[in-house]
């Protein structure tokens, strides 16, 4: 086989690997957000995890991807929502992922050393910010919903935005807490599987 045969099917096998993998973590996204776990008066679940996951493991943009595309089915699918709906959620956690992606990327492009007590610092701050980058999206769509869309009596938008932010701050910390755990989990299996390193090809 030619040297550029090779190199075409080791694309060819780079670009099944991204697709495929991309489809199983907007899989799982889409089922795990289903399960909630009831925390005090609110639930916390798994959907934000896997998102952030999606990002450290994929990259930005396939990360978005899964993280968006899962989360979107399961609104029109499962959670009972319209397309506009599906489509705001694609979007926010796309940009969930996206900057966790392109945040941890950059730091172990930096730093190529595979030393999980190096890169946990960067790992976290990654997933960090891209929670919070989720969370303020959805306060943003909060706000606009209350005062344009759907309105209600402006001195009860406060409350409102209260309301909303208190769980959703709990599902961001579950989700930074949650999420280099299961990143360490299966990074060692996907790297000694030769995945990990498809996957890094397609940031």
């Amino acid at each position: 086989m030619s040297n550029a045969a090779a190199v075409k099917n080791n694309s060819n096998s780079t670009a099944i690997t991204r697709v495929v993998f991309t489809g199983v973590m907007a899989a799982i996204i889409c089922v795990i957000t289903i399960f909630r776990i009831p925390l005090g008066q609110s639930k916390v679940h798994f959907a934000n995890s896997m998102c952030l996951l999606s990002g450290l493991l994929l990259g930005p943009a396939w990360g978005g991807a899964a993280a968006g595309l899962g989360s979107a089915l399961y609104d029109v699918m499962l959670g009972g929502y319209g397309l506009p709906d599906a489509l705001i959620t694609f979007v926010s956690k796309f940009a969930m992922a996206f900057v966790t992606g392109i945040l941890y990327r950059a730091w172990t492009r930096k730093n190529a050393e595979d030393d999980w007590k190096k890169n946990l610092p960067p790992l976290v701050i990654s997933c960090v910010i891209g929670a919070l980058t989720y969370v303020a999206l959805y306060m943003l769509k909060t706000w606009l919903f209350k005062t344009y869309v759907e309105p209600v009596p402006a001195e009860t938008i406060p409350t409102v935005m209260v309301a909303k932010l208190i769980p959703s701050l709990i599902n961001a910390a579950f989700a930074v807490v949650t999420a280099p755990i299961f990143y360490h989990a299966v990074r060692p299996a996907l790297k000694a599987a030769g995945i990990l390193k498809k996957l890094d090809a397609g940031a």
